[in-house]
């Protein structure tokens, strides 16, 4: 199952020409958002992205950023924290 989320609205950004190759990008992202080709890294699909942060976390050369803590990662890890169903409602008291 492919998870898609609205679309052009990912805090994602990848600057190529910082990119060293190692593919660890590829490796942590839970949603295969990007792929490697020609020894460098390449957002496939953007719109799979959740912003959970793992891609920069890992990026030895820095050349990924992402807002983290918004939006569907977020209330991911929320609901795993609090055993609840994940919402981004943010029209309740509790935003995410």
């Amino acid at each position: 199952m492919r998870l898609t989320y609205l679309q052009n609205v990912a805090t994602l950004s990848f600057i190529a020409e910082k990119c060293v190759g190692c593919g660890r990008c590829a490796e942590v992202c839970p949603h295969g958002v990007f792929n490697i080709a020609d020894k460098k890294a390449r957002i496939g699909e953007k719109d799979l992205c959740m912003e959970c942060g793992a891609c920069a976390l890992n990026c030895p050369a820095n050349a990924i950023e992402v807002n983290t803590g918004v939006g569907c990662a977020s209330a991911i890890v929320k609901g795993w924290i609090t055993g609840s169903d994940p919402s981004c409602d943010c029209s309740s008291s509790e935003c995410c």
